[in-house]
């Protein structure tokens, strides 16, 4: 993969968040009679204006594309009219101010809403939540469950797939909960298994989180048929085709669908001989795995999922997730709102020393993962694109001054009180908030080269 491969998607990710942020400020500055002079994506010089809209708005793109603007008339900023005194930002009632401020993190808030309803209803082909149990002993062995179980559910909130599985644990996980799973055997039975995680290191990196609890993806012995193509991977570039069977990697005989996967990430960048059965007949072609980072460490990928044993007969590895229009709706809002907590309460456990800062990402991270999900398919990168308005939208509601969340809190002051804010203490804020947020960006840009050199 080249440089492109990450920074097309992260781009387009950014200028639509940044897009909707600003629209929510701009849509709510109108709706309450504000003139707006200037809509930005980006800060610093202007690399392109235009005109446009019945006041005579500038829709500028400018050089450092990493935020926007909406910029307001306002007395604070240059003389005003006494014509459009009644159009200024700062003459505006406080609930107004509040609810042109706070229209911008709310924006995104509804871009991730609308994201999930259109994905929860369209349905999509999850892996299904069946387990296996790790080599190390954890807390899955602890609480008995045993390969194959199928959750169906935790502490009685339904799961449908692995990634919700993965999901619901990192909540209870946070809260260091002992939580119960409504599973199925492979006997078709059904049990309650209690799963402690109160012992669960959430701050450790080193590996998957559910791994950490001693679980896996369930991985039957099947054989490496090519279930699926990524679009643009390794082994569609070299002609492998869904259907194919692999029999062999460099002369060597394969046992199945998991020895693929594990000759595959030990080889990247390394080309690899990849023998195939297509309707009987043996081929052989040249495949380079693509190198990409998995929690630090490079692994080789080739772009293939494996077919599905259920069509065979076994248990099904895949099932459709699906849901009705007001219950997507119902299930995105819920995701939204959950997301939004959780990354609060990380910040949170971040201030007080219960969660590394090692965790702080910067674009550098956001890019390789807006690249690797966009290989994957548009669900995935728009899965990717919802939880990044989420955390925009968390990361402007901060009380930080700079920032939307420190402006509002300016305003919940002033209702307070009964009046405005001093300027002079306003400015001391403001240069607080930007030393705040300078210190976050460089210590997100530290974690991010500091991954890629030890990655």
């Amino acid at each position: 993969m080249n440089l492109f491969d990450y920074l097309i998607p992260f781009a387009l990710a950014l200028g639509v968040l940044i897009l909707v942020h600003e629209l929510g400020h701009y849509l709510v500055a109108r709706w309450c009679g504000v003139k707006v002079l200037r809509f930005s994506i980006g800060f610093g010089k202007p690399l392109l204006v235009r005109r446009a809209g019945p006041d005579g708005t500038e829709w500028a793109l400018a050089a450092f594309p990493l935020g926007g603007y909406v910029k307001m008339l306002d007395e604070r900023e240059g003389e005003v009219a006494d014509a459009e005194l009644h159009r200024a930002f700062n003459r505006q009632s406080v609930w107004r101010r509040f609810a042109i401020v706070a229209a911008g993190p709310l924006a995104n808030f509804l871009l991730a809403i609308v994201l999930y309803w259109g994905m929860f209803v369209v349905g999509t082909d999850e892996l299904r939540p069946r387990i296996s149990l790790t080599d190390t002993p954890g807390v899955a062995a602890a609480a008995g469950l045993r390969d194959g179980d199928l959750v169906l559910a935790v502490d009685e909130e339904a799961v449908r797939s692995w990634q919700e599985l993965r999901w619901v644990l990192l909540k209870h996980t946070v809260d260091s909960r002992r939580v119960v799973l409504h599973v199925k055997t492979l006997e078709d039975v059904d049990a309650f298994r209690a799963l402690d995680l109160s012992g669960v290191d959430i701050d450790d990196g080193g590996s998957d989180l559910i791994a950490r609890m001693g679980m896996r993806p369930w991985r039957p012995l099947i054989p490496a048929v090519v279930g699926r193509l990524v679009e643009g991977g390794a082994a569609q570039r070299a002609g492998i085709q869904v259907g194919d069977e692999v029999t062999a990697i460099d002369g060597e005989t394969l046992d199945g669908w998991t020895e693929l996967v594990e000759r595959v990430r030990e080889a990247a960048g390394r080309e690899l001989r990849i023998d195939v059965l297509r309707t009987g007949a043996a081929l052989s072609f040249r495949v380079t795995p693509d190198t990409e980072s998995e929690n630090g460490v490079k692994v080789g990928r080739i772009g293939v999922g494996v077919a599905d044993p259920g069509a065979t007969g076994g248990p099904a590895l895949f099932s459709e997730v699906r849901y009705g229009v007001v219950e997507g709706m119902a299930k995105a809002v819920r995701q939204t709102w959950d997301t939004s907590v959780l990354s609060l309460q990380m910040i949170g456990r971040m201030l007080v020393g219960e969660i590394s800062w090692k965790n702080l990402s910067g674009p550098v991270t956001i890019a390789d993962y807006a690249g690797q999900t966009a290989r994957l398919g548009i669900i995935h990168y728009l899965k990717f694109v919802a939880m990044i308005s989420i955390s925009l939208g968390v990361l402007n509601l901060l009380p930080i001054p700079v920032l939307d969340g420190g402006h509002l809190l300016y305003y919940v002051v002033e209702i307070i009180k009964g009046g405005p804010i001093p300027e002079r203490v306003m400015e001391i804020g403001q240069q607080i908030g930007l030393a705040l947020l300078v210190m976050l960006m460089a210590f997100a840009f530290y974690n991010d080269l500091n991954r890629l050199i030890s990655g």
